[in-house]
């Protein structure tokens, strides 16, 4: 499931289950490419634009995009930068779950 993150509170939407947070930008080239294979996942993906949520992108210290942060039950367990295979991101899961 892909939500986008509004107004709703990100501490309150990551704290329980397994999330990948995507950081993206809707002009960054290669977060428009991630799009597609986050959406083919069957984890629960939050989308964080950071034009529109500069400070949480600050909180986490993301300097370049996309970047995806993997947490459990609201506890942050990796973060990875640039494009991923769907592969890729099967073999990250796997070794966090």
């Amino acid at each position: 499931m892909v939500k986008y993150l509004e107004n709703e509170d990100f501490k309150e939407v990551i704290k329980s289950g397994f999330w990948i947070v995507d950081f993206y930008a809707d002009w960054c080239g290669p977060c428009r490419m991630l799009g597609p294979v986050l959406e083919k996942l069957e984890e629960n993906v939050l989308k964080v634009n950071v034009d529109t949520h500069e400070n949480l992108a600050q909180t986490f210290g993301i300097m370049s995009i996309p970047t995806l942060v993997f947490f459990k039950d609201g506890e942050l367990k990796n973060k990875v930068i640039g494009f991923r295979t769907e592969e890729d991101l099967q073999e990250l899961i796997k070794e966090i779950k």
